[in-house]
């Protein structure tokens, strides 16, 4: 499995339109995306900034979201964001939702790249 990171700066008072715009567009647009498992968006107290990952499963899957599907994202959150995305990519070791752990620690070693 396969996760993605992607953290922003939220313009003032937005919290409550990005909150809209996951729910209507974004997470249906996630959820037409093959190997699409999961997002979860978290947003400071603040409500300065906001990260979310999307989990993937390969890394395939994920390659093609970040080429495809994305800029559409981007294009959806622009109006809510200051600023560029910051973005990374990571391999999923372990979780207790998703049931990982022992699998994914007998897989080896953590793959060398994994896309932004």
């Amino acid at each position: 499995m396969f996760a993605r990171r992607v953290t922003m700066q939220l313009k003032a008072d937005s919290v409550a339109a990005l909150t809209e715009k996951m729910e209507k567009e974004v997470l249906p647009l996630l959820h037409t995306q093959e190997g699409f498992q999961d997002a979860l968006t978290f947003v400071s107290p603040d409500g300065a900034k906001t990260f979310g990952i999307t989990l993937w499963d390969t890394r395939e899957n994920l390659e093609s979201y970040v080429k495809g599907a994305y800029p559409q994202v981007e294009k959806i959150l622009a109006p809510l964001v200051e600023g560029a995305a910051h973005v990374g990519g990571f391999h999923v070791v372990s979780s207790t939702f998703h049931k990982l752990g022992a699998t994914a620690a007998e897989s080896g070693s953590v793959p060398a790249t994994v896309p932004a």
